[in-house]
């Protein structure tokens, strides 16, 4: 391989727990550790919680994120090996991810922005039942679904949250959200909706000071909502790198033929 097209320059960062910050340290010792803004490529060491946090800190920026397994959860990580890094870096896929960007209106009326690489979601607050109109580019869809939560997640929150609460697998180049209730009561058979990545969805909170609910992107929680609005950003996008011998599609495939 041209040496040329080796990154050069490598920023190591880690979870908080001993097996990546060990691995930091050993890799920082072998490649050298540049400034995160200087770097060719950004190195994260953890799981998948920690990918996520990594992508949302380099949102805008067009950084090439890589990451290695060190955590409990690595869906988003690769194999973690020492070894011919450089190589496998310049080896590896990319895809692009865009995140969604969530408006979230409160009780107070203040509003809340937040970007999601997985998913946004609505939880209900209390031991009550949340009730939720579902508005998709203008147009009521669906009047009243009465619920524990209703999510939106990208290709890449697909096989998450989404996944566990039985909404569809997406490819990541798919040009697609899923729409996916959580625990839905009425209407009992809805099982959710797969709609354009253009799409723009509002959820309304129905009687929200008797069934108050909160709205989380990703790991960012806005207490009692009244409104939340979740569309696809059309400016920022995200870089994440694969091995080549096991990529996002090989992994969605495995996914779906697991038993």
């Amino acid at each position: 391989m041209d040496a040329s097209a080796l990154p050069q320059s490598l920023a190591f960062v880690a979870a908080d727990n001993s097996d990546a910050r060990d691995a930091a340290r050993r890799l920082s010792a072998l490649y050298g550790q540049s400034d995160i803004a200087d770097a060719d490529v950004i190195i994260a060491l953890g799981g998948d919680g920690f990918m996520l946090q990594t992508l949302r800190e380099n949102i805008g920026h067009q950084r090439r994120i890589y990451g290695m397994n060190r955590g409990t959860v690595g869906f988003l990580m690769n194999e973690y090996r020492e070894d011919g890094l450089r190589e496998r870096i310049a080896e590896a896929t990319a895809d692009t991810l865009r995140p969604l960007v969530m408006n979230a209106t409160t009780a107070d009326g203040e509003t809340v922005s937040e970007f999601a690489i997985n998913e946004v979601a609505l939880f209900r607050q209390s031991a009550q039942a949340a009730k939720v109109r579902i508005t998709i580019d203008g147009h009521v869809r669906l009047d009243e679904l009465v619920c524990d939560g209703v999510m939106v997640a990208t290709p890449a929150g697909s096989t998450a949250y989404n996944l566990s609460a039985h909404g569809p697998i997406l490819p990541l180049d798919a040009p697609l959200l899923a729409l996916t209730p959580v625990s839905p009561f009425r209407p009992r058979r809805w099982r959710g909706a797969l709609l354009s990545n253009q799409a723009e969805v509002r959820f309304d909170i129905l009687e929200p000071d008797k069934r108050p609910v909160n709205a989380v992107a990703d790991h960012s929680e806005v207490r009692s909502v009244v409104s939340v609005s979740v569309a696809e950003s059309h400016e920022q996008t995200l870089r994440i790198l694969f091995d080549a011998s096991h990529s996002w599609n090989e992994r969605i495939l495995a996914e779906q033929f697991r038993y």
